[in-house]
């Protein structure tokens, strides 16, 4: 189960969870020229290949790419928006894709967001940490419910006082029930069946983005290994939140 996450979706095909079941080896080369044209103001150095279940939620200096026939995942901490409609207009329609989403958390922090455009057009954003909507634009979809009805309360745990103005659902599950919703699988809780498609299932390319002119010489880069590390591959923290260092708004 995940505790971060920062991705943003780009998808055109009918059936994205088919495709990332079906191929398991993201393409490097496409993943290298998005990585290029997103961070044209950096020298894009490749790093090496982890899955979702490692990389959702990259630090500073990293993303983490997959690039899959009509479907492409983008991890950055640009995607960690406390205002998901402030999201740059590169990132939003890179690809000129049928459909953009945005899906972002912090369970430390109680904190999750998630966002979706069509043919770039926006549709729905919001964001919330266990008391406070940040965020709350377009019409709500439907599968959002359960969760307003309080089918889906929080986890509070023994000690914990719950504040009398607590929304009726913890938005980092919120947010990944809209993952699971546009992609067909769960960042932080399972389906109780070991055939269900798993963040550690979708391998992505990663990159190091460096200041323009600061590239190690190409002669000296590391090949991209043939096999995405597991997720027992070093973490370091994903992104800074209140109180040390905000998650970004307009990167």
């Amino acid at each position: 189960m995940l505790s971060k996450a920062s991705s943003l979706w780009y998808v055109d095909a009918p059936d994205p969870t088919a495709v990332l079941r079906a191929n398991h080896d993201p393409d490097p080369d496409a993943a290298l020229a998005l990585a290029t044209q997103l961070y044209a103001d950096h020298d894009v150095v490749p790093a090496t290949v982890g899955t979702l279940g490692v990389c959702a939620g990259p630090d500073q200096g990293e993303v983490y790419i997959g690039c899959y026939p009509g479907v492409t995942v983008v991890c950055s901490p640009q995607s960690a928006q406390v205002y998901p409609t402030a999201l740059p207009e590169l990132l939003v329609r890179p690809l000129a894709s049928e459909h953009t989403y945005l899906v972002a958390f912090d369970t430390a922090h109680g904190w999750g967001a998630y966002a979706q455009w069509e043919r770039g057009e926006f549709r729905r954003a919001f964001s919330a940490t266990r008391v406070n909507i940040l965020e709350d634009e377009g019409l709500p979809r439907v599968w959002e419910r359960p969760f307003w009805a309080g089918e889906h309360p929080v986890d509070w745990q023994p000690g914990e006082m719950p504040d009398p103005q607590a929304l009726p659902f913890d938005p980092p599950d919120f947010a990944d029930a809209a993952n699971n919703q546009w992609l067909g699988f769960h960042y932080r809780t399972g389906a109780g069946d070991e055939s269900a498609l798993a963040p550690g299932d979708i391998s992505v390319c990663g990159f190091t983005l460096l200041p323009k002119g600061h590239r190690t010489d190409p002669a000296e880069v590391i090949p991209y290994p043939k096999r995405a590390v597991d997720g027992t591959a070093r973490r370091r923290g994903i992104f800074g939140w209140l109180g040390g260092d905000r998650v970004s708004q307009h990167e």
